[in-house]
This record gives C-alpha cells, structure tokens and sequence, in this order.
C-alpha cells in the first residue's frame, strides 16, 4: 500500500481513533508550529500531499515513555556490565543456528560485500536478537516525540522524519504501522530511515527492500552497510595489548585509526602479536570488574563504530562474532 493510497484506506480508523483517549496526545499540525511548518516543507520539497501528511501526524502520539527510554540507553553501562548482555554461549548457539539456516545468503552476501557471516549474524544478534525482538513503538510516535521532546537531538529526529515518510513512499509501507525502537528505527537489523533508503538492498531481486520480514534482504543490507563504510575484506578487527605504564591516551571518540605501531610501541604499548610499525590502529580501555583491558582497534574495528558509535557496542558485536563462529564450526 502507497502513502496516497493509506489515506483512503485509513481515514476511518484515524476519525474513529481520534474519538478515544488513547490518542489524547495526537499530533494536530494546527497547533504545532514546528509540525506546520515540516508539512509545508514536504509539500514544497518532496510534493507530497497535504492532506495525506496531516492525517499520518494526526494518527501519531507523544509518549512519555519514549523520552524516558532514550535517556537511558544500555551503553552508558561499563563494559562488563554491558558484555553480559549480548556476549553469551546462549546467543553464539542462536547465532549459528542462524547461520545454518540461512548459509547459502549469508555466503552470498560474503562474495558480493566481503563481509563474514559471523559480522552480520552478531550485528543481527546484538540488534534484535535475530529478528526476535524489532520493536514494539510504532516509528511515527518514536520520530515526531522525538523531533519535538528530545533535549538535545530535535533536528536530527525531524530530519529522520522527514526520512521516514520517504521511505514510506518509497517501498509501499503504511507509516501509522512500522513499528520499530524508541530511536524510530527499523527492521531487524534496525536502521534508522536515512539508512534505510541510502543502504538497504533488494538481495532477492523481488522489487522490494523489506527489512522486517525478508531475510535476503535483512543479510544483504546489512553486509552492504559494512561495504559502504569501507570493510577491508580479510583485515584484522582488534589484538589485545598491555599499556604498563604508559601515558598515551585512549581513543574515546570518533575511533579512527591515528596512531602507527611504532609510535604506540616507543610510548611503552606491549603488543601481544607482531605488526607492522606503519599500520595505524586506535588503542581502546575497556572497563573491567577488576581494572581495564586494553585492545587495538584496527579500521574494520571503526568500521564496526559506524554502525553504532559505541566502543562497548563494537566490542560486544566483534566477541559475539567469534563465538558464533566458534559454535558453528563445532557444531558443523
């Protein structure tokens, strides 16, 4: 089903809808200037109907619950905290589960983006757990509480905004019924809209790119969201290291590789492996029960940061991955 077409389908259940409290909270653009003013900007940006807008915003809640949720996001959790949830023999066994019953994609995707099975299925698991757990908010109330209630990331919730109500045109979604996370986004393998439309593939050649239900879709996406942000197929992700001593700072922000070896190595850094003095690497902390563990990240390692900026995030995605492939070779 259309946007345009939504609307005829819809206008009773939107009518009937507004008659109720559970929708007390609904959107009238008349009274919300920053609403009236973002219909006026699709209408004359991207031509779509007035009404069509209007009557999507009028089906859409504020809720209290959204705002308190992106207040407390899981990664502000220390490392060994935060590993518990997603680093566990549980999630490996899903994992190569998962990886048994969808090999012929998952290999697929490899020779097309170069991205290992064990990568995809971990971002999968981690994510939604394969699929189990996608969302219960619908993305129309995640976005536009957002875009008017989050304290700190209003432009970016309204250009997501934005975002969604293209992808609704796009691929044939009905926008009052995509249900995602409280941050609005998506699918299993949860991207946000602007990601959506910009690195979501049709894997299966079927006209569609449907990350709610197709798994071909779901694999090849999310492989070509690591292809796209430069995947060196092959490369290494992480070797531990021991700091002693040492002054240097840890990489807390952006996670590009700057520093060389060399340079880690003359300020007292003790590799655990040989490497090359030249390749450049971040050096990351990690909060353990009892001190910190110390670990070089190397570009694929950001890579990993891209899909999500955390680096308890990365970590959590980079040792599930090794034990799915651990359970799966085992158990092949």
């Amino acid at each position: 089903m259309n946007l345009n077409r939504f609307v005829t389908t819809t206008c009773a259940t939107l009518y009937l809808g507004m008659l109720f409290p559970m929708v007390a909270n609904a959107i009238v653009v008349e009274r919300s200037p920053k609403m009236k003013k973002f219909v006026e900007f699709m209408v004359v940006k991207h031509g779509m109907k007035r009404v069509v807008l209007e009557r999507v915003l009028r089906g859409a809640r504020i809720r209290k619950d959204i705002v308190a949720a992106i207040k407390r996001p899981a990664e502000r959790d220390p490392w060994y905290i935060y590993r518990r949830n997603f680093v566990s023999d549980e999630y490996a066994k899903s994992g190569a589960d998962y990886w048994k019953k969808h090999r012929a994609i998952l290999e697929r995707a490899y020779r097309t983006y170069g991205v290992p099975p064990e990568i995809v299925i971990a971002i999968l698991g981690v994510e939604t757990r394969y699929g189990k757990s996608i969302g219960k908010y619908p993305v129309i109330d995640a976005l536009v509480t957002l875009s008017l209630k989050s304290s700190q990331r209003k432009a970016f919730f309204l250009r997501e905004l934005e975002q969604f109500f293209l992808l609704s045109r796009e691929e044939g979604l009905n926008p009052l019924e995509v249900k995602g996370s409280y941050a609005g986004a998506i699918g299993v393998p949860q991207f946000i809209s602007s990601s959506y439309r910009r690195y979501a593939v049709d894997f299966d050649s079927d006209n569609r790119r449907d990350l709610l239900t197709n798994v071909a879709d779901i694999i090849g996406s999310t492989a070509n969201y690591f292809y796209k942000h430069g995947w060196k197929q092959g490369d290494r992700i992480i070797s531990p290291v021991s700091v002693g001593r040492s002054k240097i700072s840890v990489d807390e922000g952006d996670m590009v590789p700057r520093y060389t070896i060399s340079q880690l190595k003359k300020r007292g850094v003790l590799l655990t492996e040989k490497l090359s003095g030249e390749r450049k690497v971040s050096l990351i902390k990690l909060r353990l029960e009892s001190g910190d563990a110390y670990n070089l990240g190397f570009y694929n390692f950001y890579v990993i940061t891209r899909y999500n900026h955390n680096v308890r995030y990365a970590m959590a995605v980079y040792e599930l991955s090794q034990l799915i492939r651990e359970h799966y070779y085992e158990s092949s």
